[in-house]
This record gives structure tokens, C-alpha cells and sequence, in this order.
């Protein structure tokens, strides 16, 4: 996508060479000091874009109110989304963490590569990323692959 498509069709040829070229040396200087470019765009990237558009828009014809409009929409919904995201990855911590606590007491059986422990849960952590202490070692809540309802083998 080039930056005449993003800023949109109001612009002539020439005006929007001038900006391609400008990007195009502004992220050079990016490179140059040690940032290498996102291969996403996120709500502080669109906002700037937004900004940019609206300073260099032509003042005898400028952006009609739906074309705004709709951009003001967009990026509000980007910024819903990014905070959607946000709340998710929150809330699989939560349960990852609970779902670790919950198993303290259990029979497991972890995957280590090629081989398999098996013991009690004595004790589990919290955070992003849980473990859990089996027969005196700690691993990560993701090597637990089978959980028992008790110690007889019956699997949950």
C-alpha cells in the first residue's frame, strides 16, 4: 500500500510524490538510527496518519465530513479492539493461573521432550506464566499434559 492510498484521493500526482519521497527518507533515518520499521500499524500510527492527512490536506478542497467521519470511526474501533485484545490476554493469564491452582493435590504427567514425568502437584504460581512444583522440581503449567481426578489414574 503506497501513501497516496492511505491518505486518500484528493491529492495530485506530484503532491503525493513529494510525500512518498518524504516517507521514504524519514524512515530511512529510522533505519539508520537503530529502529527498523513495524509491520503493523497500530491506534498511535493511525492517529498520526489521521493528523498528518488533515495538515496537509488542500484548504480550498478539504476532506468532505463522511470521509472524517468515517476515519474517526475506524480508529475507534481499532482503539476497541486493542483494548479487547488487552482484556483477553488478561483474562487467559487469570485462567491459566487458576486453572494451575486448581490442580494443586493431582496426579499429572508432564512432557519433557521424549520423556514423561509423573507425580503429585504440590504447589503452583501465578502470573503470565504459571508452573507448578512436581516431585521437587518446578515446570511450566504447559508441560502439564494429563491432570488424574485422583491418584488412582482416572483422567479428567
Amino acid at each position: 500500500m503506497d501513501i497516496g492510498s492511505l491518505l486518500g484521493n484528493g491529492m495530485s500526482k506530484q503532491e503525493k510524490t513529494l510525500t512518498q519521497l518524504q516517507v521514504d527518507t524519514f524512515n530511512k533515518t529510522l533505519a539508520v538510527n537503530g529502529r527498523t520499521p513495524k509491520t503493523e500499524l497500530g491506534k498511535d500510527d493511525f492517529l498520526q496518519l489521521l493528523i498528518a492527512q488533515l495538515s496537509h490536506q488542500d484548504p480550498t478542497a478539504p476532506m468532505e465530513d463522511t470521509q472524517f467521519i468515517a476515519q474517526m470511526a475506524q480508529f475507534s474501533s481499532l482503539e476497541q479492539m486493542t483494548n479487547m485484545n488487552a482484556s483477553f490476554s488478561k483474562l487467559a493469564s487469570m485462567l491459566g493461573s487458576s486453572e494451575a491452582a486448581g490442580a494443586v493435590g493431582r496426579s499429572c504427567d508432564l512432557e519433557m521432550g521424549d520423556n514423561t514425568v509423573t507425580g503429585v502437584i504440590q504447589a503452583a504460581t501465578r502470573g503470565d506464566f504459571p508452573q507448578v512444583l512436581v516431585n521437587g522440581s518446578w515446570y511450566d503449567w504447559s508441560s502439564v499434559k494429563t491432570i488424574y481426578a485422583d491418584n488412582g489414574g482416572t483422567t479428567l
